[in-house]
């Protein structure tokens, strides 16, 4: 194990460019979406899976011996969340041969179960931090994180004048002692001394103890915004585990778990919005969103276009303009023949929760 982990550590690019090349033909491979096969799925899926632990070999590269606790915490959730996503779909197609259409939304709802406590954990382990990626991303504040020279700066500061001027007489008296202090203790140091310590100092940077805040702390020093932003983020992990449920209960033909959906996905961003308006127009930022926070937040909305995938919307509506639509460029040479494969795919993929749920 340890040799072929040496392999892919040295053959990165071309293991990722491998498996986007597997990860692309499985979609060509004949009866990928017919009910009765199982085993181009389950290809699919094991690509997958080979795919997500070489991404982790990857990731998890020792170029250094220090390892923060929220790193070693967060990977092998990552790793569950990932290998989770690689064989729902398999399990969707496994349930439906085994126990019909409607009884497999029982193995479905174990399975988004299952995703949402170990988002939850992860949500509780990193910190209270925004999921990227639905949890399988780590979340790395930059605005937290400081470079040893800025770490060495603060070291370096023990004295403040604490708003005095610099033409205040106590002011420069304290300036006076800490750079005096300095002096001295730069002075009375050997030289070999200095050297053995910045050697040391390069070798070994020093390490940034997390310590995760518990759920009453977070509330505590972040206030409404901190508790909005829980709840938020909640409904978001909540969102397809009640999609599922819904849907075991009324069948896909109805409309209300379409709407309750669209309802908690709506309400769960609109309230994340709010966090952001206010934290933009306050000069007192309690609680900020880090460029990767608000990029997560626009590929959430995104995902809203999924909803025209999903049924009854689908069948009712999007399907028929899919139909019309390829009626109309059939007779065009080339694009006809592309359209219509694309149109076929994305029925195809229509038929499966599992691609369309995004989550």
């Amino acid at each position: 194990m340890e040799a072929y982990k040496r392999w892919v550590r040295r053959n990165r690019d071309y293991v990722r460019q491998l498996s986007s090349i597997a990860s692309g033909m499985t979609w060509l491979l004949p009866e990928r979406f017919a009910t009765s096969e199982i085993g181009p799925e389950a290809v699919s899926s094991i690509l997958g899976m080979v795919t997500t632990v070489n991404e982790h070999i990857i990731e998890t590269t020792p170029t250094s011996v220090h390892t923060s606790s929220a790193e070693t915490s967060f990977l092998p959730l990552s790793l569950c969340l990932t290998l989770l996503r690689d064989l729902e779909t398999l399990i969707e197609v496994v349930a439906e041969q085994l126990y019909g259409e409607d009884k497999k939304w029982n193995l479905i709802a174990l399975t988004e179960a299952a995703k949402v406590c170990v988002r939850l954990a992860v949500f509780r382990n990193t910190g209270y931090k925004m999921l990227l990626q639905g949890g399988e991303t780590e979340n790395l504040e930059d605005s937290d994180d400081l470079s040893p020279q800025e770490s060495m700066g603060h070291l370096r500061k023990p004295f403040q004048n604490q708003g005095l001027g610099p033409n205040h007489l106590q002011g420069r008296a304290m300036s006076a002692l800490s750079s005096f202090g300095q002096n001295a203790r730069t002075v009375s140091e050997p030289t070999w001394l200095r050297r053995v310590q910045q050697q040391k100092a390069i070798l070994e940077p020093p390490t940034k103890v997390i310590r995760n805040p518990s759920m009453l702390t977070f509330l505590s020093e972040k206030g409404i915004c901190g508790g909005l932003f829980v709840t938020g983020e909640t409904m978001f992990v909540l969102r397809p585990l009640i999609y599922v449920l819904l849907v075991r209960k009324y069948g896909t033909r109805s409309w209300f778990p379409w709407l309750i959906s669209l309802a908690v996905d709506l309400i769960g961003n609109s309230i994340l919005s709010i966090i952001t308006t206010s934290q933009d127009s306050r000069k007192d930022q309690h609680f900020q969103f880090s460029k990767s926070e608000k990029d997560e937040l626009k590929r959430r909305k995104l995902l809203w276009v999924l909803y025209l995938m999903r049924d009854p919307f689908f069948s009712k509506y999007t399907r028929r303009r899919l139909e019309s639509t390829q009626k109309i460029v059939e007779p065009v040479p080339v694009v006809g023949f592309f359209a219509e494969k694309l149109i076929e795919l994305l029925i195809g993929a229509q038929t499966r929760y599992t691609y369309m749920s995004g989550s």
